[in-house]
């Protein structure tokens, strides 16, 4: 059978041009078994790449002799399937379908025999951490024919873009949900930036039990904490209850408030966690295939506690020792999964020894590397001063945003319960006092923006 569908594929990649165009960018070499149907392959795709048409029987018999590389009897057996490719019709999506299903099958058993040869320390090149990430590229091959919008014939496509309604999983936070018009998009990447204690597990915990409550499905991955010290945070924002009384709580109230919880929304949390710096985007792949398959769990959010400690895929334990570059790889493999699944993705990352102390971070006083934020949709900076942990706030400073204009409300505080790991809303007036925070006023109903460290400069003393 295998057999067969080879052969169909070669005689319409010599005679089907409309089959040829669609799928010889996505057929491979080694997908092909039989040596003498890999050498057909390779002189078809040598022709179509030089002449842009199809090779004629005739010019490939004559490509075929003037080989060295084939002894008597391949040139026979070569020449022999060729002779037995002719001109049939077939139904140009189903054969579309059936090259497209034996590509995947194909890729598949090579992975996985590529696979074993790497279980087996056979390959010196890669270990056994690059398994997932093979077996998973293999199960995506797929034939994509979109290739680009054409600007002036694809102007209605446009347009009803420009009319559809962006689906966003909103914040419970309103300057977050203003900044963002509303709040994150799918393959997005969302990075929150911040010192040691300043509140970035917090505030991951506060999203994660906010999307939660919207009836939406979370998928928390931590590589920090464990997923009890996680789901205590959570307990402690969505139970209502301080993080140090939970372990009091009785059995009955414990489980009254949860199932309080469990009424009010039809999402689900799972909260998964890896040893420090062990896991990468191959694994967490592999998880989210693993939960679709075993527990129907498909996510609306992912969120990552936290980047900087993921391992990358592409590179082993940074061995060169480039942080810029190894940071950076991992965020792309993020924002990459983001992207394959659908998905907004959350994350964190620390600021440097300059940025510790800092009560106005900006992109420099990122840790290790700013190749990070740099791949980032929407990169925030929470800062904590002691007049702030006094008035039980933090401020939050917009470094990056794809959304909107980061020039408005650049600046601005939100309320923290510690005890309750929870962010909230505070009174306007809290806004008022941030210079240089690019607010919005309304005079007259109209909106304009007002960078109030300029207003507070204009009057004489």
């Amino acid at each position: 059978m295998m057999e067969k569908v080879e052969t169909t594929i070669l005689r319409n990649l010599l005679y089907n041009d409309e089959y040829t165009r669609k799928v010889l960018p996505y057929i491979k070499l080694e997908y092909f078994q039989d040596y003498s149907q890999k050498v057909i392959f390779s002189e078809i795709c040598s022709f179509v790449s030089k002449y842009n048409q199809l090779s004629s029987k005739e010019a490939l018999l004559i490509e075929i002799e003037n080989r060295t590389d084939l002894n008597e009897t391949s040139y026979k057996d070569v020449v022999s399937i060729i002779d037995s490719l002719d001109d049939s019709p077939v139904e140009i999506q189903w054969l579309v379908d059936t090259t497209e299903k034996w590509c995947r099958d194909r890729a598949i058993y090579l992975a996985l025999m590529e696979s074993i040869q790497i279980a087996d320390g056979n390959d010196e090149k890669r270990n056994r951490d690059s398994i997932p990430s093979i077996l998973s590229d293999a199960l995506a091959v797929s034939f994509d024919n979109h290739i680009g919008h054409d600007y002036l014939q694809d102007y209605q496509e446009r347009y009803e873009f420009y009319q559809r309604k962006e689906e966003k999983i909103p914040f419970d936070l309103e300057f977050f949900n203003k900044i963002t018009k509303g709040g994150i998009s799918r393959k997005t990447m969302t990075i929150l930036m911040a010192s040691t204690g300043v509140g970035k597990s917090l505030t991951l915990c506060h999203m994660a039990s906010a999307t939660l409550l919207q009836g939406k499905n979370v998928l928390y991955i931590t590589l920090e904490m464990s997923e009890e010290k996680i789901a205590e945070r959570i307990d402690a924002n969505l139970l209502d209850v301080d993080i140090k009384d939970l372990v009091g709580l009785s059995k009955s109230i414990f489980d009254s408030k949860v199932s309080n919880i469990t009424r009010k929304t039809q999402g689900s949390l799972i909260i998964k966690e890896y040893p420090t710096a062990s896991a990468h985007v191959g694994h967490f792949k592999s998880l989210l295939k693993e939960l679709e398959l075993k527990k129907n769990f498909i996510p609306d959010v992912v969120i990552v506690d936290y980047m900087n400690i993921c391992s990358s895929s592409r590179y082993k334990n940074n061995i060169s020792g480039n942080s810029y570059g190894y940071i950076k790889s991992i965020a792309e493999e993020l924002r990459g999964l983001a992207v394959e699944f659908n998905v907004p993705l959350i994350t964190a990352t620390q600021v440097n020894r300059s940025g510790m102390n800092s009560s106005d971070i900006d992109l420099t006083d990122t840790s290790e590397s700013i190749g990070g934020p740099m791949t980032a949709d929407l990169l925030l900076a929470l800062i904590s001063t002691q007049e702030l942990e006094e008035l039980n706030q933090i401020m939050v400073k917009q470094l990056k945003n794809r959304y909107a204009d980061p020039t408005i409300f650049r600046k601005f505080v939100v309320g923290i319960d510690r005890a309750k790991m929870r962010l909230y809303d505070v009174d306007q007036s809290a806004q008022q006092d941030i210079l240089d925070s690019g607010q919005e006023t309304e005079y007259n109903g109209e909106v304009h923006q007002t960078d109030l460290k300029q207003k507070f400069r204009s009057f004489t003393f």
